[in-house]
C-alpha cells in the first residue's frame, strides 16, 4: 500500500468517525448538542482537523442524512422483498418507514427537517437521496392506480408517512392507534 493510499484510507476513517460521533451525539442529546468543539473533544482531534473534512455543522448534518438515506433504502427494500403481494409490500414499506423514523430521530431530522445543504427533487440530488426515493417508488409505483403518475403518488404517500412520523414523534397522535393508521393509509391510498 502506498503512502497516499494509506493517507486516503485514514482520511476516510476520520470522516466516518466524525459522522458516527455526530450521529451518536445527536441521537443522545439532539442536534443542538452537536458542535465542532464537542465533536473534536469526543473524537480527540483538533477542530481544524474537523474543518479539513467538513466546513461546518451543516455539512455534517448532510453527511448524516446521506448515510441515513442509504440505511432507510436498505431497510425498506429488505422489508418489501419479504412481503407477499402489492398490499403486503406497501404495508411493510409504511411500517418500516415509520419504524426507521422512530428509532432514528436525529437521522430522520437530518434527512427531512434540518438544512444539511443537500438539494432534493433536482437533477443534482445526491444518489443516496434518489435511491431512498427509488426504494419507495419500487413498491408504491405498482399501486398508484390508473392514470396516476407513480412518482407523484409516491410523493403523496411519502408525505402522508412523513406527517404520521412527525405527528407521532411530537406526541400529537395516540401511539396505540399506529397500526390502524398504517392500515387506513394502505387501504385508502393504495390501489391493490
Amino acid at each position: 500500500m502506498s503512502v497516499q493510499e494509506r493517507k486516503q484510507r485514514e482520511r476516510a476513517e476520520r470522516e466516518r468517525l466524525i459522522v458516527a460521533t455526530a450521529r451518536e451525539l445527536a441521537e443522545q442529546q439532539g442536534w443542538d448538542a452537536v458542535t465542532t468543539r464537542r465533536l473534536a473533544e469526543r473524537i480527540e482531534y483538533s477542530q481544524p482537523v474537523l474543518y479539513s473534512h467538513f466546513r461546518g455543522k451543516r455539512e455534517i448534518i448532510g453527511a448524516v442524512a446521506l448515510e441515513g438515506a442509504a440505511e432507510m433504502a436498505a431497510a425498506v427494500r429488505a422489508a418489501t422483498s419479504a412481503a407477499d403481494g402489492p398490499r403486503g409490500r406497501v404495508a411493510a414499506l409504511a411500517r418500516t418507514y415509520l419504524d426507521f423514523a422512530a428509532r432514528n430521530p436525529a437521522v430522520y431530522d437530518a434527512l427531512f427537517q434540518l438544512d444539511g445543504g443537500l438539494p432534493y427533487a433536482r437533477e443534482d440530488t445526491p444518489e443516496p437521496l434518489k435511491d431512498a426515493f427509488g426504494a419507495l417508488l419500487e413498491s408504491l409505483g405498482e399501486v398508484a392506480g390508473d392514470g396516476v403518475h407513480p412518482g407523484l403518488f409516491t410523493e403523496v404517500f411519502w408525505a402522508s408517512l412523513h406527517g404520521l412520523a412527525t405527528l407521532t414523534r411530537a406526541g400529537r397522535l395516540l401511539p396505540e392507534d399506529a397500526a390502524q393508521r398504517v392500515e387506513l393509509l394502505v387501504d385508502r391510498l393504495a390501489v391493490v
